[in-house]
């Protein structure tokens, strides 16, 4: 078994990314603590864009009883700090992103320094609501900071998850780290609230073949590296909850039941008011049907960065 480190290739750029195509779509897994879909694995439980009950959440779960319990915490974070939410045009937080690609060593995975340009620049479209009339700008910009490429066939396929993120992990809990692998899962996720704990794992895993350019049908225009984004940035799925407040935490998002699959315009699995909200980029949508975040996600975004990962 090979291993090799290329130098350090500074660029600017965007990236987004999201989970594997199939069926019904699914959440996610998760490393440790309690789960939601779409998160760090290490329990799994079913991802997006795949039918297959394997697959897991692309997050840990998150209980009723500590969704309320992180609520309060940032809440006290945040008044401590005499949070002021940033007003629209009052500036751009820049959010360095470190691609890390975990190749195989035969070469397998190792996507090219275009696709991972153009993923970046999915990000930064995504989370500038570039893609909808109705879309939020979300007031965050993602610059390429670094890529690393590495061959191990283990780390290749997502073995040794933990060993391999704090071995390679680069910059501080505002630098979004994103490893490439091969793996059951569009992508994984850690949570904000979740860096003191675990710094050293924290970012997000996605399928390479997801980025702009792949080969899976339907997720391959780089979205679920915005989906995976949005949760490290403090973003639940729509979903979340089902239809019981306080759902995903967000007000603008309509109540929906359970993740959507492929583009249903339509669809309203609540007996609350709204159509579920298919085309946001945290629901379980095709790549193609992504079109927003909302603008109470990026007010919330924004309070999670403050809270957890601002200086």
């Amino acid at each position: 078994m090979t291993l090799r480190r290329t130098p350090l290739l500074v660029t600017l750029g965007v990236a987004v990314a999201l989970s594997l195509p199939a069926a019904p779509a699914q959440a996610m897994p998760a490393d440790e603590g309690t789960r939601i879909q779409c998160f760090e694995p290490d329990n799994v439980a079913s991802a997006r864009g795949g039918a297959d009950a394997s697959r897991g959440a692309d997050h840990r779960d998150v209980s009723a009883k500590e969704q309320r319990a992180i609520e309060r915490r940032t809440k006290l974070i945040l008044d401590r700090r005499g949070y002021s939410e940033r007003k629209p045009g009052s500036g751009a937080i820049t959010v360095p992103v470190y691609v890390h690609v975990m190749a195989a060593e035969d070469g397998s995975g190792n996507v090219t320094d275009k696709q991972i340009a153009d993923q970046v620049a999915v990000l930064n479209l995504n989370f500038s609501g570039g893609e909808s009339s109705t879309a939020a700008n979300t007031g965050f910009t993602f610059t390429l900071a670094g890529t690393d490429r590495f061959y191990n066939d283990t780390w290749h396929r997502d073995g040794a998850s933990k060993k391999y993120r704090k071995a390679t992990r680069q910059g501080g809990a505002n630098a979004l780290n994103m490893w490439l692998v091969d793996f059951n899962y569009l992508g994984i996720a850690t949570f904000p609230w979740d860096y003191a704990k675990s710094p050293g794992t924290d970012g997000i895993r996605v399928h390479y073949d997801s980025l702009p350019g792949g080969s899976i049908p339907n997720y391959n225009l780089g979205e679920t590296a915005t989906h995976e984004a949005g949760h490290w940035f403090g973003l639940y799925h729509t979903f979340q909850g089902g239809c019981n407040e306080p759902n995903d935490e967000v007000a603008d998002t309509a109540a929906q039941s359970s993740p959507t699959n492929g583009c249903p315009e339509g669809r309203d699995s609540c007996a609350l008011p709204g159509f579920d909200p298919i085309h946001n980029y945290m629901d379980y949508s095709y790549d193609s049907c992504y079109t927003e975040f909302s603008a109470g996600q990026a007010s919330r975004s924004s309070q999670m960065f403050a809270a957890y990962r601002a200086g």
